[in-house]
């Protein structure tokens, strides 16, 4: 009686290579997060934050959150915006979570959620990056990302100064 394990190398090396490449793709896939150490996007983060913008109602999800920049808004408040139902619209905030485009805060009983503008702006960088031969700076195109007027960003709190 023969033992495939034993006998059978090439499978077991194959079936490792599989359950391999399914922990790759889920942790490329599934958790990319917007920005490597360095502050500097890879190829694979890119096409996650590319990918969860390729749907129509995330799509329009991240607009109407750049357009509330630097307030945000809460979950609620998008879904009415949109006549989303509300686990619905929880899957597509997840998946732009996950791909670095937004984030979350609790305030109070709800979450409020904003566009995660450094991931933006490094998924910018890395589109424009090679223009006018490696120097994006030539044409201009990412200037207003660093005027320090943009207002991007959530607000700080301010905290009332003693007298």
């Amino acid at each position: 009686m023969s033992n495939w394990h034993s006998s059978g190398p090439p499978i077991t090396r194959w079936a490792d290579e599989v359950i391999a490449m399914q922990k790759i793709s889920l942790a490329v896939v599934g958790h990319a997060g917007s920005v490597l150490a360095g502050g500097i996007m890879s190829a694979p983060h890119a096409l996650a934050a590319l990918a969860a913008l390729g749907q129509p109602t995330r799509l329009d999800i991240f607009r109407i959150l750049m357009r509330a920049e630097p307030d945000g808004l809460a979950a609620g408040v998008i879904a009415d915006m949109l006549g989303c139902p509300s686990n619905t619209l929880s899957t597509h905030l997840s998946i732009l979570a996950r791909a670095g485009l937004v984030r979350g805060t609790r305030e109070g009983r709800s979450i409020v959620y904003r566009v995660d503008v450094t991931g933006m702006r490094a998924l910018l960088s890395f589109l424009v990056d090679d223009c006018c031969g490696g120097h994006p700076e030539v044409c201009g195109f990412l200037e207003k990302a660093g005027d320090p007027k943009c207002g991007c960003g959530p607000k700080r709190k301010s905290k009332p100064r003693g007298k």
